[in-house]
């Protein structure tokens, strides 16, 4: 299961990015916010992260304007890796590198084409357990 959640900056590609995963036969968990009125993103930030570390859902994607709030606020969450792309190769990286379980994105910063992709290259990328990167990623704490 994919946890997904925004802000009002993020709701309609939050909408389009659940289209395309549902489509691709994705359980999908929408954990808000449900239209384009104001809100605070890091209320949607935590419940998705909540969401993940939980182990209710193997992996969240976080919308809104630039991305950069939801980023901060969900890596505030114990177990959180939640990683700010804006490219393809970057969503793979950190899935491949750092395991991260979170993607955030910017619906003011990316067309929806794009973010589609981004959205595939990190669900389709699974960490690479090599010795160096778990190694490196528990030195988070």
């Amino acid at each position: 299961m994919i946890a997904i959640g925004c802000d009002h900056g993020g709701y309609e590609l939050k909408l389009e990015i659940i289209k395309h995963l549902t489509e691709r036969g994705f359980e999908i968990k929408d954990l808000g916010c449900n239209d384009t009125n104001s809100c605070d993103y890091p209320i949607y930030a935590k419940a998705v992260a909540d969401c993940v570390a939980g182990g209710e859902a193997e992996l969240g994607i976080l919308v809104c304007g630039t991305g950069i709030g939801m980023s901060m606020a969900a890596n505030k969450v114990d177990g959180i890796r939640a990683a700010l792309c804006a490219d393809c190769f970057s969503a793979q990286a950190t899935r491949e590198h750092n395991n991260a379980n979170v993607l955030c994105l910017g619906a003011r910063t990316l067309g929806p084409g794009l973010a589609l992709m981004i959205v595939d290259k990190f669900v389709d990328t699974p960490f690479s357990n090599d010795e160096r990167h778990i190694r490196r990623i528990n030195m988070y704490s």
